[in-house]
Protein backbone atom coordinates (compact mmCIF):
# COMPACT_ATOMS: atom_id res chain seq x y z
CA UNK A 1 0.00 0.00 0.00
CA UNK A 2 1.68 3.01 -0.70
CA UNK A 3 -0.96 6.50 0.68
CA UNK A 4 1.27 9.18 -1.16
CA UNK A 5 2.87 8.24 -4.59
CA UNK A 6 6.54 7.87 -4.58
CA UNK A 7 6.96 6.11 -7.62
CA UNK A 8 10.67 6.20 -8.73
CA UNK A 9 12.25 7.53 -11.82
CA UNK A 10 13.34 4.17 -13.27
CA UNK A 11 11.56 1.20 -15.27
CA UNK A 12 11.91 -2.22 -15.31
CA UNK A 13 11.62 -3.45 -18.69
CA UNK A 14 11.28 -7.39 -17.66
CA UNK A 15 8.10 -6.68 -15.70
CA UNK A 16 6.57 -3.98 -18.32
CA UNK A 17 7.13 -6.47 -21.26
CA UNK A 18 5.69 -9.23 -18.62
CA UNK A 19 2.10 -7.61 -18.19
CA UNK A 20 2.30 -6.73 -21.57
CA UNK A 21 2.52 -10.15 -22.58
CA UNK A 22 -0.73 -11.08 -19.73
CA UNK A 23 -2.19 -8.52 -21.39
CA UNK A 24 -2.06 -9.73 -25.12
CA UNK A 25 -3.04 -13.55 -23.32
CA UNK A 26 -6.27 -12.07 -22.31
CA UNK A 27 -7.11 -10.11 -25.69
CA UNK A 28 -6.37 -13.67 -27.42
CA UNK A 29 -8.41 -16.21 -25.59
CA UNK A 30 -11.63 -17.20 -26.12
CA UNK A 31 -14.56 -14.86 -23.58
CA UNK A 32 -15.17 -16.45 -20.83
CA UNK A 33 -18.94 -17.11 -21.32
CA UNK A 34 -21.46 -13.99 -20.47
CA UNK A 35 -18.91 -11.48 -21.19
CA UNK A 36 -18.81 -9.10 -23.63
CA UNK A 37 -15.84 -8.46 -25.85
CA UNK A 38 -15.38 -4.94 -25.01
CA UNK A 39 -15.51 -6.18 -21.55
CA UNK A 40 -12.54 -9.05 -22.49
CA UNK A 41 -10.72 -5.78 -23.65
CA UNK A 42 -11.06 -3.95 -20.63
CA UNK A 43 -10.21 -6.91 -18.47
CA UNK A 44 -6.71 -7.03 -20.63
CA UNK A 45 -5.94 -3.15 -19.90
CA UNK A 46 -7.21 -3.79 -16.11
CA UNK A 47 -4.63 -6.26 -15.60
CA UNK A 48 -1.79 -4.22 -17.41
CA UNK A 49 -2.62 -1.57 -15.39
CA UNK A 50 -3.20 -3.71 -12.48
CA UNK A 51 0.62 -5.12 -12.83
CA UNK A 52 2.20 -1.93 -13.80
CA UNK A 53 0.44 0.04 -10.40
CA UNK A 54 1.53 -2.55 -8.45
CA UNK A 55 5.04 -3.35 -9.07
CA UNK A 56 5.57 0.45 -10.10
CA UNK A 57 7.43 -1.02 -13.14
CA UNK A 58 6.85 2.29 -14.73
CA UNK A 59 6.21 5.86 -12.92
CA UNK A 60 2.34 5.40 -11.32
CA UNK A 61 1.50 8.43 -13.04
CA UNK A 62 2.61 6.92 -16.88
CA UNK A 63 0.18 3.50 -15.52
CA UNK A 64 -2.74 6.11 -14.88
CA UNK A 65 -2.76 7.56 -18.66
CA UNK A 66 -2.96 4.38 -20.18
CA UNK A 67 -7.13 4.30 -20.12
CA UNK A 68 -6.89 7.75 -22.11
CA UNK A 69 -4.75 5.68 -24.84
CA UNK A 70 -5.99 2.56 -24.93
CA UNK A 71 -9.52 2.76 -24.31
CA UNK A 72 -9.79 4.54 -27.72
CA UNK A 73 -7.81 2.75 -29.55
CA UNK A 74 -9.70 -0.90 -28.27
CA UNK A 75 -12.90 0.61 -28.66
CA UNK A 76 -13.76 0.88 -25.06
CA UNK A 77 -14.98 4.20 -24.42
CA UNK A 78 -14.31 7.05 -27.25
CA UNK A 79 -11.93 9.58 -26.24
CA UNK A 80 -14.12 12.41 -24.81
CA UNK A 81 -16.14 10.13 -22.55
CA UNK A 82 -12.71 8.48 -21.61
CA UNK A 83 -10.75 12.13 -21.03
CA UNK A 84 -14.30 13.38 -18.91
CA UNK A 85 -14.23 10.48 -16.58
CA UNK A 86 -10.27 11.56 -15.58
CA UNK A 87 -12.37 14.46 -13.51
CA UNK A 88 -14.40 13.37 -10.43
CA UNK A 89 -15.43 15.51 -7.62
CA UNK A 90 -13.44 13.91 -5.02
CA UNK A 91 -10.30 14.35 -7.20
CA UNK A 92 -11.02 18.25 -5.88
CA UNK A 93 -11.11 17.38 -2.56
CA UNK A 94 -7.90 15.76 -2.15
CA UNK A 95 -6.60 18.69 -4.38
CA UNK A 96 -7.90 21.29 -2.23
CA UNK A 97 -7.31 19.40 1.01
CA UNK A 98 -3.78 18.90 0.20
CA UNK A 99 -3.07 22.80 -0.77
CA UNK A 100 -4.50 23.69 3.06
CA UNK A 101 -2.11 20.87 4.05
CA UNK A 102 1.02 22.33 2.35
CA UNK A 103 -0.42 25.69 3.97
CA UNK A 104 -0.44 24.51 7.60
CA UNK A 105 3.56 22.88 6.55
CA UNK A 106 4.49 26.49 4.84
CA UNK A 107 4.22 28.37 7.97
CA UNK A 108 5.34 25.48 10.79
CA UNK A 109 1.90 25.35 12.32
CA UNK A 110 2.10 20.98 12.31
CA UNK A 111 5.21 21.43 14.79
CA UNK A 112 3.61 23.59 17.30
CA UNK A 113 0.47 21.46 16.83
CA UNK A 114 2.78 18.14 17.67
CA UNK A 115 4.71 19.97 20.60
CA UNK A 116 1.75 21.18 22.17
CA UNK A 117 0.07 17.45 21.98
CA UNK A 118 3.61 15.97 23.76
CA UNK A 119 3.01 18.36 26.01
CA UNK A 120 -0.57 17.60 26.95
CA UNK A 121 -0.06 13.99 27.29
CA UNK A 122 3.48 14.23 29.50
CA UNK A 123 6.52 12.31 28.91
CA UNK A 124 6.94 9.13 30.64
CA UNK A 125 7.51 6.38 28.22
CA UNK A 126 3.76 5.27 27.81
CA UNK A 127 2.53 8.55 27.41
CA UNK A 128 5.15 9.58 25.49
CA UNK A 129 4.34 6.93 22.65
CA UNK A 130 0.88 7.77 23.45
CA UNK A 131 1.59 11.32 22.64
CA UNK A 132 3.27 10.53 19.48
CA UNK A 133 0.56 8.35 18.22
CA UNK A 134 -2.29 10.76 19.02
CA UNK A 135 -0.63 13.95 17.61
CA UNK A 136 0.65 11.64 14.14
CA UNK A 137 -3.31 10.07 14.38
CA UNK A 138 -4.81 13.84 14.79
CA UNK A 139 -2.75 15.47 12.23
CA UNK A 140 -3.11 12.43 9.50
CA UNK A 141 -6.35 13.22 9.69
CA UNK A 142 -5.79 16.21 7.32
CA UNK A 143 -2.39 16.14 6.19
CA UNK A 144 -1.39 13.29 4.22
CA UNK A 145 0.07 10.43 6.08
CA UNK A 146 3.44 10.91 4.48
CA UNK A 147 4.13 14.66 5.87
CA UNK A 148 2.99 13.95 9.05
CA UNK A 149 5.11 10.96 9.48
CA UNK A 150 8.39 13.17 8.09
CA UNK A 151 7.41 16.07 10.01
CA UNK A 152 6.91 14.06 13.38
CA UNK A 153 10.54 11.76 12.76
CA UNK A 154 12.81 14.65 13.67
CA UNK A 155 11.13 15.16 17.42
CA UNK A 156 11.09 11.80 18.04
CA UNK A 157 14.48 11.22 16.89
CA UNK A 158 15.96 14.59 18.94
CA UNK A 159 13.82 13.09 22.12
CA UNK A 160 15.35 9.45 21.85
CA UNK A 161 18.61 11.18 21.66
CA UNK A 162 18.18 13.37 24.92
CA UNK A 163 17.33 10.85 26.17
CA UNK A 164 20.33 8.31 25.18
CA UNK A 165 22.73 11.39 26.68
CA UNK A 166 20.94 11.29 30.03
CA UNK A 167 21.13 7.43 30.04
CA UNK A 168 24.57 7.99 29.77
CA UNK A 169 25.74 10.88 31.83
CA UNK A 170 23.96 9.63 35.10
CA UNK A 171 24.18 6.31 37.04
CA UNK A 172 20.73 5.41 35.80
CA UNK A 173 19.99 2.12 37.63
CA UNK A 174 19.90 -1.25 35.98
CA UNK A 175 16.13 -0.87 35.19
CA UNK A 176 16.54 2.56 33.29
CA UNK A 177 19.79 1.47 31.70
CA UNK A 178 19.21 1.76 27.56
CA UNK A 179 15.73 2.97 27.59
CA UNK A 180 15.78 4.87 24.75
CA UNK A 181 16.69 1.82 22.81
CA UNK A 182 13.79 -0.09 24.07
CA UNK A 183 11.43 2.83 23.68
CA UNK A 184 12.66 3.43 20.04
CA UNK A 185 11.03 0.55 18.14
CA UNK A 186 6.97 1.55 19.62
CA UNK A 187 7.78 5.07 19.45
CA UNK A 188 8.84 5.22 15.63
CA UNK A 189 6.68 2.87 14.77
CA UNK A 190 3.30 4.51 16.18
CA UNK A 191 4.52 7.57 14.05
CA UNK A 192 3.80 5.12 10.99
CA UNK A 193 0.80 3.19 12.41
CA UNK A 194 -0.64 6.20 13.76
CA UNK A 195 -0.71 8.20 10.29
CA UNK A 196 -2.25 5.46 8.68
CA UNK A 197 -5.11 4.75 11.14
CA UNK A 198 -5.69 8.23 10.90
CA UNK A 199 -5.68 8.38 7.24
CA UNK A 200 -8.74 5.74 7.95
CA UNK A 201 -10.67 9.09 9.73
CA UNK A 202 -11.59 11.30 6.72
CA UNK A 203 -12.42 11.47 3.46
CA UNK A 204 -9.11 13.51 3.19
CA UNK A 205 -7.30 11.57 5.83
CA UNK A 206 -5.78 9.13 2.88
CA UNK A 207 -6.60 9.63 -0.97
CA UNK A 208 -8.11 5.66 -0.87
CA UNK A 209 -11.16 7.25 1.10
CA UNK A 210 -11.58 9.94 -1.74
CA UNK A 211 -11.20 7.07 -4.82
CA UNK A 212 -13.09 4.90 -3.12
CA UNK A 213 -15.79 7.29 -2.30
CA UNK A 214 -15.72 8.92 -5.98
CA UNK A 215 -15.82 4.66 -7.35
CA UNK A 216 -19.10 4.40 -5.04
CA UNK A 217 -20.24 7.77 -6.89
CA UNK A 218 -20.07 6.68 -10.33
CA UNK A 219 -21.26 3.02 -9.48
CA UNK A 220 -24.22 3.88 -7.21
CA UNK A 221 -25.55 7.28 -8.09
CA UNK A 222 -28.81 7.39 -6.71
CA UNK A 223 -27.95 5.42 -3.59
CA UNK A 224 -27.38 7.23 -0.16
CA UNK A 225 -24.18 9.51 -0.44
CA UNK A 226 -20.96 9.19 1.56
CA UNK A 227 -20.16 13.17 2.68
CA UNK A 228 -17.23 14.27 5.16
CA UNK A 229 -19.65 14.06 8.27
CA UNK A 230 -20.96 10.54 7.67
CA UNK A 231 -17.24 8.95 6.66
CA UNK A 232 -16.16 11.02 9.80
CA UNK A 233 -18.67 9.79 12.47
CA UNK A 234 -18.78 5.95 10.87
CA UNK A 235 -14.75 5.77 10.62
CA UNK A 236 -14.06 7.82 13.38
CA UNK A 237 -14.80 5.41 15.98
CA UNK A 238 -13.67 2.47 14.44
CA UNK A 239 -9.78 4.25 13.56
CA UNK A 240 -10.07 5.49 17.77
CA UNK A 241 -10.43 1.65 18.32
CA UNK A 242 -8.16 0.58 15.87
CA UNK A 243 -5.66 2.96 17.35
CA UNK A 244 -6.30 2.30 21.52
CA UNK A 245 -5.80 -1.82 20.42
CA UNK A 246 -2.10 -0.43 18.31
CA UNK A 247 -1.20 1.17 21.62
CA UNK A 248 -2.10 -1.74 23.55
CA UNK A 249 0.42 -4.26 21.31
CA UNK A 250 3.34 -1.62 21.16
CA UNK A 251 2.89 -0.50 25.00
CA UNK A 252 2.34 -3.23 27.03
CA UNK A 253 5.99 -3.93 28.20
CA UNK A 254 7.01 -0.11 28.64
CA UNK A 255 7.55 1.32 32.23
CA UNK A 256 4.93 3.76 33.32
CA UNK A 257 7.65 6.50 34.51
CA UNK A 258 11.90 6.95 33.85
CA UNK A 259 14.88 8.26 35.54
CA UNK A 260 14.75 10.89 32.32
CA UNK A 261 11.31 12.15 32.07
CA UNK A 262 12.27 15.66 33.91
CA UNK A 263 15.42 16.22 31.01
CA UNK A 264 12.37 15.38 28.54
CA UNK A 265 10.17 18.04 29.57
CA UNK A 266 12.92 20.37 29.66
CA UNK A 267 13.74 19.65 26.10
CA UNK A 268 9.94 19.56 24.84
CA UNK A 269 9.86 22.87 26.57
CA UNK A 270 13.25 24.50 25.07
CA UNK A 271 11.74 23.71 21.53
CA UNK A 272 8.55 25.56 21.94
CA UNK A 273 10.51 28.19 23.19
CA UNK A 274 12.19 28.09 20.10
CA UNK A 275 9.01 28.55 18.34
CA UNK A 276 8.11 31.70 20.15
CA UNK A 277 4.77 33.30 20.05
CA UNK A 278 2.66 32.20 17.83
CA UNK A 279 3.06 34.52 14.75
CA UNK A 280 0.20 36.15 12.30
CA UNK A 281 0.51 33.77 9.79
CA UNK A 282 -0.22 30.80 11.89
CA UNK A 283 -2.66 32.01 13.43
CA UNK A 284 -4.63 32.89 10.27
CA UNK A 285 -3.64 29.46 8.94
CA UNK A 286 -5.21 27.99 11.84
CA UNK A 287 -8.13 29.97 11.57
CA UNK A 288 -8.72 28.48 7.98
CA UNK A 289 -7.48 24.81 8.96
CA UNK A 290 -10.54 25.15 11.65
CA UNK A 291 -13.20 26.78 9.38
CA UNK A 292 -12.26 24.12 6.90
CA UNK A 293 -13.26 21.37 9.13
CA UNK A 294 -16.15 22.86 10.57
CA UNK A 295 -17.45 23.48 6.87
CA UNK A 296 -17.16 19.89 6.26
CA UNK A 297 -18.31 18.47 9.29
CA UNK A 298 -21.49 20.32 9.39
CA UNK A 299 -22.68 20.47 5.54
CA UNK A 300 -25.13 17.85 5.85
CA UNK A 301 -26.89 17.43 9.12
CA UNK A 302 -25.35 15.23 11.96
CA UNK A 303 -27.26 12.04 12.20
CA UNK A 304 -27.13 8.95 14.10
CA UNK A 305 -29.35 6.39 12.38
CA UNK A 306 -32.82 8.62 11.75
CA UNK A 307 -31.46 10.88 14.55
CA UNK A 308 -30.62 14.16 13.81
CA UNK A 309 -28.57 16.12 15.71
CA UNK A 310 -27.58 18.88 13.90
CA UNK A 311 -29.19 20.78 10.98
CA UNK A 312 -26.72 21.02 8.05
CA UNK A 313 -25.52 24.45 6.86
CA UNK A 314 -25.97 24.08 3.31
CA UNK A 315 -30.10 23.91 3.47
CA UNK A 316 -29.30 26.73 5.87
CA UNK A 317 -27.23 28.68 3.07
CA UNK A 318 -30.06 27.60 0.19
CA UNK A 319 -32.69 29.25 2.01
CA UNK A 320 -30.61 32.55 2.62
CA UNK A 321 -29.77 32.85 -0.66
CA UNK A 322 -32.70 31.84 -1.85
CA UNK A 323 -34.30 34.74 0.31
CA UNK A 324 -32.17 37.55 -1.46
CA UNK A 325 -32.64 36.57 -4.91
CA UNK A 326 -36.44 35.86 -4.23
CA UNK A 327 -35.88 32.95 -6.40
CA UNK A 328 -37.56 29.54 -4.75
CA UNK A 329 -35.90 27.51 -7.54
CA UNK A 330 -32.65 28.18 -6.52
CA UNK A 331 -33.49 27.02 -3.07
CA UNK A 332 -34.11 23.39 -4.39
CA UNK A 333 -31.41 23.42 -6.48
CA UNK A 334 -28.67 24.28 -3.83
CA UNK A 335 -30.21 22.04 -1.37
CA UNK A 336 -30.37 19.39 -3.91
CA UNK A 337 -27.84 16.26 -3.09
CA UNK A 338 -24.33 17.19 -3.99
CA UNK A 339 -25.07 20.54 -5.09
CA UNK A 340 -22.69 22.04 -3.02
CA UNK A 341 -20.15 19.15 -1.68
CA UNK A 342 -17.10 18.66 0.52
CA UNK A 343 -14.39 19.34 -2.77
CA UNK A 344 -16.78 22.85 -3.05
CA UNK A 345 -15.58 23.91 0.67
CA UNK A 346 -11.90 22.47 -0.06
CA UNK A 347 -11.31 24.41 -3.55
CA UNK A 348 -13.32 27.56 -1.55
CA UNK A 349 -10.82 27.53 1.19
CA UNK A 350 -7.36 26.53 -0.83
CA UNK A 351 -8.36 29.70 -3.16
CA UNK A 352 -9.24 32.24 -0.23
CA UNK A 353 -5.27 31.44 1.14
CA UNK A 354 -4.08 32.76 -2.11
CA UNK A 355 -5.82 36.05 -1.53
CA UNK A 356 -5.57 36.38 2.43
CA UNK A 357 -2.54 38.31 3.21
CA UNK A 358 0.11 36.43 6.21
CA UNK A 359 1.15 39.34 7.99
CA UNK A 360 4.21 39.44 6.52
CA UNK A 361 5.87 41.47 3.54
CA UNK A 362 8.95 40.55 1.23
CA UNK A 363 11.99 42.65 1.09
CA UNK A 364 10.33 44.97 -1.45
CA UNK A 365 7.24 45.39 0.72
CA UNK A 366 4.92 43.50 -1.40
CA UNK A 367 1.86 41.62 0.88
CA UNK A 368 2.85 37.35 1.18
CA UNK A 369 -0.49 35.68 1.27
CA UNK A 370 -0.59 32.38 3.24
CA UNK A 371 -0.69 30.46 0.30
CA UNK A 372 1.52 30.95 -3.31
CA UNK A 373 1.63 29.14 -6.36
CA UNK A 374 5.42 27.67 -6.00
CA UNK A 375 4.76 26.13 -2.59
CA UNK A 376 1.29 24.67 -4.14
CA UNK A 377 3.16 23.55 -7.32
CA UNK A 378 4.13 20.90 -4.42
CA UNK A 379 1.33 19.23 -4.87
CA UNK A 380 1.38 15.21 -5.40
CA UNK A 381 0.70 16.08 -9.65
CA UNK A 382 1.52 12.49 -9.79
CA UNK A 383 -1.18 10.87 -7.16
CA UNK A 384 -3.67 13.13 -8.90
CA UNK A 385 -3.57 11.29 -12.09
CA UNK A 386 -3.15 7.90 -10.44
CA UNK A 387 -6.59 9.45 -9.40
CA UNK A 388 -8.09 9.99 -12.91
CA UNK A 389 -6.63 6.94 -13.72
CA UNK A 390 -9.12 5.17 -11.25
CA UNK A 391 -12.00 6.84 -12.08
CA UNK A 392 -11.65 6.18 -15.91
CA UNK A 393 -11.31 2.41 -14.89
CA UNK A 394 -14.09 2.48 -12.61
CA UNK A 395 -15.94 4.03 -15.57
CA UNK A 396 -14.80 1.39 -17.78
CA UNK A 397 -15.92 -1.62 -15.58
CA UNK A 398 -19.54 0.32 -15.27
CA UNK A 399 -19.99 0.99 -19.12
CA UNK A 400 -18.86 -2.74 -20.61
CA UNK A 401 -20.44 -4.62 -17.70
CA UNK A 402 -16.94 -5.97 -16.49
CA UNK A 403 -18.01 -5.53 -12.64
CA UNK A 404 -21.59 -7.28 -13.13
CA UNK A 405 -19.68 -10.36 -14.61
CA UNK A 406 -16.75 -10.22 -12.14
CA UNK A 407 -19.80 -9.54 -9.26
CA UNK A 408 -21.40 -12.96 -10.56
CA UNK A 409 -18.22 -14.94 -10.34
CA UNK A 410 -17.59 -13.46 -6.88
CA UNK A 411 -21.29 -14.49 -5.83
CA UNK A 412 -20.46 -18.38 -7.12
CA UNK A 413 -17.67 -17.75 -4.46
CA UNK A 414 -19.28 -16.36 -1.75
CA UNK A 415 -23.20 -17.49 -2.27
CA UNK A 416 -25.21 -18.14 0.56
CA UNK A 417 -21.95 -17.30 2.88
CA UNK A 418 -23.20 -15.27 5.51
CA UNK A 419 -22.47 -11.57 5.27
CA UNK A 420 -20.07 -11.61 7.83
CA UNK A 421 -18.19 -13.87 6.30
CA UNK A 422 -17.99 -11.89 3.26
CA UNK A 423 -17.03 -9.17 4.69
CA UNK A 424 -14.17 -10.67 7.23
CA UNK A 425 -13.29 -12.74 3.98
CA UNK A 426 -12.77 -9.48 1.63
CA UNK A 427 -10.77 -7.48 4.53
CA UNK A 428 -8.62 -10.47 5.00
CA UNK A 429 -7.95 -10.24 1.24
CA UNK A 430 -7.30 -6.69 0.92
CA UNK A 431 -5.02 -6.00 4.48
CA UNK A 432 -2.96 -9.07 2.67
CA UNK A 433 -2.22 -7.65 -0.94
CA UNK A 434 -2.23 -4.44 0.35
CA UNK A 435 0.81 -5.16 1.78
CA UNK A 436 2.97 -5.04 -1.44
CA UNK A 437 0.54 -2.98 -3.82
CA UNK A 438 -0.74 0.38 -3.92
CA UNK A 439 -3.90 0.91 -1.72
CA UNK A 440 -5.34 3.40 -4.51
CA UNK A 441 -4.45 0.63 -7.37
CA UNK A 442 -6.13 -1.55 -5.12
CA UNK A 443 -9.55 -0.02 -4.39
CA UNK A 444 -9.50 1.22 -8.46
CA UNK A 445 -9.31 -2.77 -9.48
CA UNK A 446 -11.24 -4.09 -6.61
CA UNK A 447 -14.07 -1.83 -5.40
CA UNK A 448 -16.24 -1.86 -8.73
CA UNK A 449 -16.35 -5.38 -8.64
CA UNK A 450 -17.55 -5.19 -4.65
CA UNK A 451 -20.38 -2.53 -5.33
CA UNK A 452 -21.58 -4.77 -8.26
CA UNK A 453 -21.28 -7.97 -5.85
CA UNK A 454 -23.59 -6.32 -2.91
CA UNK A 455 -26.80 -6.02 -4.87
CA UNK A 456 -26.77 -10.22 -5.53
CA UNK A 457 -25.88 -10.81 -1.60
CA UNK A 458 -28.56 -8.05 -0.62
CA UNK A 459 -26.30 -5.92 1.19
CA UNK A 460 -26.14 -2.33 1.05
CA UNK A 461 -22.84 -1.17 -1.21
CA UNK A 462 -21.73 0.26 2.11
CA UNK A 463 -21.56 -2.52 4.21
CA UNK A 464 -18.70 -3.98 1.77
CA UNK A 465 -17.16 -0.78 0.14
CA UNK A 466 -16.17 1.04 3.61
CA UNK A 467 -14.73 -2.15 4.98
CA UNK A 468 -12.44 -3.05 2.39
CA UNK A 469 -11.37 0.84 2.26
CA UNK A 470 -9.96 0.76 5.39
CA UNK A 471 -8.93 -2.64 5.07
CA UNK A 472 -6.67 -1.20 2.44
CA UNK A 473 -4.93 1.32 4.90
CA UNK A 474 -4.30 -1.40 7.49
CA UNK A 475 -0.52 -2.02 5.84
CA UNK A 476 1.40 -2.30 8.68
CA UNK A 477 4.05 -5.76 8.57
CA UNK A 478 6.52 -3.86 5.73
CA UNK A 479 8.51 -1.25 4.87
CA UNK A 480 7.61 -1.03 1.48
CA UNK A 481 4.06 -1.34 2.81
CA UNK A 482 3.36 2.13 3.17
CA UNK A 483 5.74 5.50 3.13
CA UNK A 484 5.25 6.38 6.84
CA UNK A 485 6.30 2.72 7.37
CA UNK A 486 9.36 3.14 4.72
CA UNK A 487 10.33 6.68 6.58
CA UNK A 488 10.41 5.22 9.86
CA UNK A 489 12.68 2.17 8.80
CA UNK A 490 15.30 4.36 6.90
CA UNK A 491 15.88 5.75 10.77
CA UNK A 492 18.01 2.62 11.06
CA UNK A 493 16.42 2.10 14.07
CA UNK A 494 13.71 -0.41 13.71
CA UNK A 495 14.37 -4.06 12.66
CA UNK A 496 12.78 -5.15 9.80
CA UNK A 497 12.14 -8.49 11.79
CA UNK A 498 10.25 -6.40 15.04
CA UNK A 499 8.28 -4.45 12.32
CA UNK A 500 7.04 -7.63 10.73
CA UNK A 501 6.25 -9.10 14.40
CA UNK A 502 3.89 -5.72 15.64
CA UNK A 503 3.03 -5.36 11.95
CA UNK A 504 1.31 -9.03 11.80
CA UNK A 505 -0.40 -8.58 14.80
CA UNK A 506 -2.24 -5.77 13.93
CA UNK A 507 -3.11 -6.84 10.63
CA UNK A 508 -4.47 -9.89 12.50
CA UNK A 509 -6.32 -7.53 15.01
CA UNK A 510 -7.86 -5.25 11.90
CA UNK A 511 -9.99 -8.55 10.23
CA UNK A 512 -11.75 -9.18 13.38
CA UNK A 513 -12.01 -5.10 13.84
CA UNK A 514 -13.25 -3.92 10.74
CA UNK A 515 -15.90 -7.09 10.38
CA UNK A 516 -17.45 -6.03 13.58
CA UNK A 517 -17.67 -2.58 13.54
CA UNK A 518 -19.78 -2.79 10.29
CA UNK A 519 -22.39 -4.33 12.46
CA UNK A 520 -21.87 -2.58 15.38
CA UNK A 521 -20.11 1.28 14.28
CA UNK A 522 -21.14 1.87 10.84
CA UNK A 523 -24.19 0.22 10.47
CA UNK A 524 -25.94 2.28 13.12
CA UNK A 525 -24.05 5.58 12.64
CA UNK A 526 -25.26 5.51 8.84
CA UNK A 527 -28.60 4.54 9.21
CA UNK A 528 -28.35 1.04 6.93
CA UNK A 529 -31.14 -1.12 7.07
Amino acid sequence: MRDDSESGDGVSFPIVLLFVALAAVVLAMPAPAGMEPAAQRLLAVAVLMAGLWMTQAISLAATSLIPLALFPLLGIMDAKTTAKSFVADALFLYLGGMVIALGVERWNLHRRIALHVLRIVGVSPRRMVAGFALASFGLSMWISNTATTMLMLPIALALLQVMSDTESGTAADSSQSGLSDRLAIPLLLVLAYGASLGGMATLVGSPTNAVAVGIYREQVPHGADLVFSRWLMACGPVALVYLGLMLLVMTWRLPGASASDQTIRSELVARLRELGRMSIAEKRMLLIFAVTALLWVFREPLEIGSQQLLPGWQRLYASGISWVFADRELQAALAAKQAVSDSTVAVLMAILMFAIPSGTRTAAGRIIPLMDWRTANRLPWDMILLFGGGFALAAGFETTGLSVWLAGRLQECLADQPAPLVVAAVCAFLVTLTELTSNVATVSAILPALLALSQPLGMDPRMLLIPATLATSASFMLPVGTPPNAIVFGSGRIPAAQMARYGFLLNLIGVPLLTAATWLIIRPVLGIP
